[in-house]
C-alpha cells in the first residue's frame, strides 16, 4: 500500500510503498478515507520525546470503511464506516468499561492514518450515522479533546473566556464554550490568520495585541477572564494566563509543551487560581462530537481548509510548520 512514513528528526516524511496490513485475531482493518494533520504530528517530527522510530506511519485523526476482520472480532462489519478512536486500549478493564480509556495500562496512541489501510480494534471504532461523511469522522478526535478541557474547566453560563491560540484545538474550544452558554468568548492570536474562522465558529471577538497582549484581551472581553485555555503549548503562556484571568478563576491546559517552563507559583497563589490539565478524552466526549456534527452543527466543519493527496503530505507537511491560512488540512489516501 502506499504510505507516508517517518524518516527521523528534522527530516521529511517520505511517501512509499509498504507492506498492506492483515488482521490478527481482534483486529479490523480500516480502508482510510480522510486522516487529519495534527499539530501534534508535526511535533511528533521535531521532538525526540514523542519516541517516533524510522518507518512509523502517523495519523491518528482518521476515519474510513471496514475492509478485514480479523478472528474474534463482534459488533463491524465489512462495509462499516467509522471514526477510530486514536486512543489503544484492552477494552476490558474498569477504566475501558467506564469509557476513560486514557487511563487503561494497555493505553497507547493509535496512529497510522497517514496510509492508504490502518490496523486497529473493535472497541476503537465508532459507526458513523448515515448523513455524516469520512471527513466529518476525521474531524471528531480534536473536537472530542477540546470538549474534554471545556468539561474540566467547570466553565458555568454567563461566564467570560479567553482562548489562548486559533488553532484547530483553539477554535474547537471556542465553539463548545460558546454551544455550552459562555457569555463572551475571546480568542487570542499573534496574527489575524484565523480570525474570520474564529467568529464563524462561536467566538465574539479576536485578539491580537502584541504590544500589550494581558491589557488587549481583559477591554475585549471587559474585564478578567473566568476561564483562560492554553491551546498552544509554549513557554510563557501559562504565566500570560495567570495575568488574564481573575481572581479564584481558572487556566486549562490543552497545548502541549514539551519544553521546561516557569511559572509564578506566588501570582497563582495570591489570585487562588486553578491550573488543570486536560489529556485527550473520554470515550462519552468522544461520541458526543459526533454527535454533534450528527445534529447538524455546522461550524465544526468550517476547521477544515483543504484535502490532500497522501503524495502532497510530505511537501504540505512541511509548510505547516510554518504559520500559513491553513487550519485543519485533511489528506484523502
Amino acid at each position: 500500500m502506499r504510505a507516508v512514513t517517518f524518516q527521523g528528526l528534522h527530516t521529511p516524511l517520505a511517501f512509499e510503498t509498504i507492506a498492506d496490513p492483515t488482521p490478527g485475531a481482534g483486529d479490523v482493518v480500516v480502508k482510510v478515507g480522510r486522516c487529519g494533520i495534527c499539530g501534534s504530528d508535526l511535533h511528533m517530527t521535531e521532538d525526540a520525546a514523542y519516541g517516533c522510530q524510522h518507518g512509523d506511519v502517523l495519523g491518528h485523526e482518521f476515519a474510513g470503511e471496514v475492509v478485514a476482520l480479523g478472528s474474534g472480532t463482534q459488533g463491524l462489519k465489512t462495509g462499516d464506516l467509522v471514526s477510530v478512536i486514536p486512543l489503544k486500549s484492552c477494552g476490558q478493564c474498569e477504566h475501558c468499561r467506564k469509557g476513560t480509556v486514557q487511563w487503561c495500562e494497555n493505553f497507547g496512541l493509535q496512529g497510522g492514518g497517514y496510509a492508504e489501510y490502518a490496523v486497529t480494534r473493535p472497541n476503537q471504532c465508532v459507526k458513523l450515522p448515515g448523513d455524516l461523511s469520512l471527513a466529518d469522522g476525521a474531524i471528531v478526535e480534536p473536537l472530542a479533546v477540546a470538549l474534554h478541557g471545556v468539561n474540566l474547566s467547570g466553565m458555568q453560563t454567563g461566564d467570560r473566556v479567553l482562548v489562548l491560540g486559533a488553532g484547530p484545538i483553539g477554535l474547537a474550544v471556542a465553539f463548545w464554550a460558546k454551544r455550552y452558554g459562555a457569555a463572551k468568548v475571546a480568542v487570542q492570536d499573534i496574527a489575524t490568520h484565523q480570525q474570520d474562522r474564529a467568529l464563524d465558529m462561536g467566538a465574539d471577538i479576536f485578539v491580537v495585541d502584541p504590544e500589550d497582549p494581558i491589557g488587549g484581551a481583559e477591554r475585549a472581553l471587559g474585564g478578567k477572564a473566568d476561564v483562560v485555555f492554553e491551546c498552544v503549548g509554549i513557554p510563557g503562556l501559562i504565566q500570560q494566563g495567570v495575568s488574564q484571568v481573575r481572581n479564584d478563576g481558572t487556566i486549562v491546559l490543552l497545548g502541549l509543551c514539551t519544553r521546561p517552563d516557569t511559572l509564578n507559583t506566588f501570582a497563582m497563589l495570591s489570585k487562588q487560581v486553578r491550573l488543570i490539565t486536560s489529556a485527550f478524552f473520554t470515550r462519552q466526549e468522544y461520541e458526543a462530537a459526533l454527535d454533534a456534527l450528527h445534529q447538524g452543527a455546522m461550524e465544526p466543519r468550517l476547521l477544515v481548509t483543504d484535502t490532500i493527496t497522501l503524495g502532497d503530505t510530505p511537501d504540505v507537511f512541511e509548510s505547516l510548520k510554518k504559520r500559513t491560512n491553513q487550519c485543519k488540512v485533511l489528506i484523502a489516501p
